[in-house]
């Protein structure tokens, strides 16, 4: 007969509780809200999480919504709204949102959600059609010093980084930023046949959104918005071109607030055993993305910082008045 000392029994107990609550918690119902149509960043995003998180068994089922419109607006209305102190819903979310509930003058803010963790980062691709006259950036640059609103630019949402990327390029070209001619759209897919189909000059995203047509010559790459090139891409950045402008897109999730702190230590560990399985590293190789991986108060000082950095950016390109 084995006998245990009482200090390793509640040693064990402790151990075995832990260890059921994590299985409890691995058999969880997640939902996770993209808060755009599909097609984009943060719908890819939520599909390569939920993709990742079943097939590991960190979860029993991730149902993935999608709530499309105003940047994200509606979406995290929704999240604060709806959702509060729901433990098991999660939703995507990044730089995009900021810049859109600034210019949108929101009720909502960042400010009323549980912060969770920040997962990736992405450089800005700039595209043309292949067929375009603009074969490289002094080609862009000439023409939207010539006349900015003459460079219908495809993007996301207003506010968002595809529309402060434009915003900053026609800064650093020259030209009045406040006059460029940008045309939000609320999905990728949708910016995407706008592109394709040649009715603006210019496309501006994330370049995982582009990556596929640029390899299979449906769309050219002119730069990236990335402070270094990229292993493997031939085409150069925009400070390599002469250009001064670098602006990295992130994106994160969030929980809704009024979580409980078991709630939200549960979501952390769960996000956390996601960045860190082979699986998500796999899933950052396939789509471009760099792993910005960030939680806990570190993550939330990040966002109060970032949001500050937004409104500045936008003020000075005259999408906010100050």
């Amino acid at each position: 007969m084995i006998h245990f000392r009482p200090s390793l029994s509640r040693t064990l107990i402790v151990a075995a509780t832990a260890l059921f609550a994590t299985s409890a918690f691995a058999q969880a119902e997640l939902k996770l809200m993209a808060p755009a149509a599909p097609g984009g960043g943060w719908d890819q995003t939520a599909r390569s999480m939920q993709q990742v998180l079943m097939q590991s068994g960190m979860a029993k089922s991730v149902q993935v919504t999608n709530v499309p419109g105003a940047g994200g607006s509606i979406g995290i209305a929704q999240l604060v709204n709806n959702s509060k102190g729901d433990g098991n819903q999660l939703m995507v979310n990044g730089f995009v949102m900021m810049g859109a509930l600034l210019t949108n003058k929101s009720p909502v803010t960042l400010e009323q959600v549980t912060p969770i963790a920040r997962l990736t980062a992405e450089a800005e691709a700039i595209v043309v059609p292949p067929s375009s006259p603009i074969k490289s950036v002094q080609d862009l640059v000439a023409a939207i010093k010539a006349d900015p609103s003459k460079v219908r630019w495809a993007g996301g949402s207003a506010g968002g980084v595809d529309h402060i990327a434009a915003g900053l390029f026609a800064k650093a070209a020259g030209a009045d930023p406040t006059k460029i001619n940008y045309i939000p759209f609320s999905g990728g897919g949708e910016a995407l046949a706008a592109i394709l189909g040649g009715k603006v000059t210019a496309g501006i995203s994330g370049l995982g959104e582009f990556e596929s047509q640029i390899k299979t010559g449906k769309l050219r790459l002119i730069a990236v918005t990335a402070p270094t090139q990229r292993e493997g891409m031939a085409t150069p950045t925009l400070k390599d071109q002469g250009v001064d402008l670098e602006i990295t897109n992130w994106r994160s999730v969030v929980a809704p607030p009024g979580i409980s702190a078991d709630q939200k230590r549960a979501l952390t560990e769960t996000i956390d055993k996601m960045v860190k399985s082979p699986a998500w590293q796999e899933v950052l190789k396939q789509k471009g993305w760099d792993d910005a991986y960030l939680s806990g108060d570190d993550f939330a000082a990040f966002l109060k910082a970032e949001n500050a950095r937004v409104r500045e950016v936008l003020t000075s390109i005259g999408l906010v008045k100050s």
